[in-house]
């Protein structure tokens, strides 16, 4: 039986962790529900892109690579998306020549045919997703610190509310603002407790896991392999820095479809959402294909190839990796909602809204409280004057 007193602080700490990440959760929890129609939103804001053919059988990669080197000549291409479910168009970023470095453009190309439509007008489900992953500019680790944070307030919540059952359906409209709004902040928490405990916990791990994983390199990794690398990456910046300033022959690269099947032999059943390229055109060119897993809910498998040998040098199974490759790879399509279909975003939309207005309505009612506080504070400091006055 949980003391009255032990109560009392954890009510304390249940409003001021409330308090303090208030405004920043409300932030992360609202964009986060609205992003997981991220595509479609991108559909929405270009008409265009949506009125294009899906096609069951879409352009191969080297199509696609050669009506971008056409269109634009001289420029860098660094990352293809394929067709998904809800995208019916490739997509590729590429650095113009004469661009500056941190300068990408997106541009849409046609499934069917891999004909280049032009660069997208707007990226705003990119730029809900950055809201909601960095918060724009800041670091991973403050939305993953805000996940731990939403941990603390629903652990917190159910020891103050230990009446869950009986809560569950209390709703007294007719009484004061503070008790209306208290049994709704109760209902909602209720009701998407155990889908708030899901993305509670994996935001955390999402951002909190990397800055771990980072710090037990550095303690556990002697600096002999860094050491050893450093040639082997000055060679390659010296590899592409020579082939840019045109002081080589580009090196021939393999096929990129080629290349993907490689990567379908290394990781059976890779569903490639993203080709990345890198130094492209020398040496030590490498392409990366990275996706899901059929029939699997893993999201991160990857596979790094040498694209001028046609050489793996890096593969990533999840489902060979360890457990915890494997739980780490489940966390993203847990967070996002992005392996049910149209339904199950609904789902995640509605629920994810619930902990945005737990910020609102936790917020609203510690002003309440604060003000009636106030309120007879003032009127007991009204009654002591009245009474000194009438001695």
């Amino acid at each position: 039986m949980t003391s009255q007193r032990t109560l009392n602080r954890l009510f304390t700490l249940h409003s001021w962790a409330g308090i303090v990440t208030g405004l920043l959760m409300f932030i992360v929890c609202f964009s986060g529900a609205v992003v997981v129609f991220k595509h479609e939103i991108d559909l929405w804001a270009n008409p265009s892109l949506a009125q294009l053919p899906r096609s069951e059988h879409p352009a191969s990669l080297d199509a696609v690579m050669v009506q971008l080197q056409t269109r634009y000549p001289g420029a860098t291409v660094e990352t293809i998306a394929l067709p998904d479910a809800a995208n019916p168009s490739y997509f590729a970023f590429i650095r113009e020549r004469g661009a500056p470095a941190s300068t990408r453009t997106k541009v849409a190309l046609r499934s069917d045919t891999g004909t280049v439509v032009g660069p997208v007008d707007s990226q705003l489900g990119q730029y809900l997703r950055m809201l909601h992953v960095f918060l724009f500019f800041g670091p991973r680790w403050i939305v993953g610190f805000l996940g731990a944070a939403m941990l603390v307030l629903i652990a917190t919540g159910i020891v103050i509310h230990r009446k869950i059952l009986a809560e569950l359906f209390t709703q007294r409209w007719g009484r004061s603002f503070r008790v209306v709004m208290s049994d709704l902040h109760k209902s909602a928490g209720i009701w998407g407790l155990f889908f708030h405990i899901l993305i509670a916990t994996t935001g955390a791990w999402m951002g909190l896991a990397p800055l771990f994983e980072q710090g037990y390199k550095y303690v556990t990794t002697s600096s002999a392999p860094a050491a050893a690398a450093k040639p082997a990456r000055k060679a390659a910046a010296a590899s592409t820095a020579s082939t840019a300033a045109g002081d080589a022959e580009p090196v021939r690269m393999q096929s990129l479809d080629a290349l993907y099947a490689t990567a379908q032999q290394a990781v059976p059943g890779l569903e490639a959402r993203y080709v990345s390229m890198r130094r492209w055109g020398t040496d030590t060119a490498e392409a990366g294909f990275t996706g899901n897993l059929s029939n699997h809910l893993a999201s991160t498998a990857r596979v790094d190839i040498n694209a001028a040998t046609g050489v793996p040098k890096k593969v990533h199974d999840p489902r060979t990796a360890g457990f915890w490759s494997l739980v780490n790879s489940l966390m993203e399509p847990l967070h996002f909602g992005d392996f049910g279909g149209l339904a199950l975003k609904w789902l995640y939309f509605f629920l994810g809204m619930t902990p945005a207005f737990l910020s609102i309505s936790g917020t609203l009612i510690w002003l309440d409280a604060r003000q009636q506080r106030r309120r007879e504070a003032e009127a007991a400091q009204g009654a002591v004057g009245g009474i000194a006055a009438a001695g």
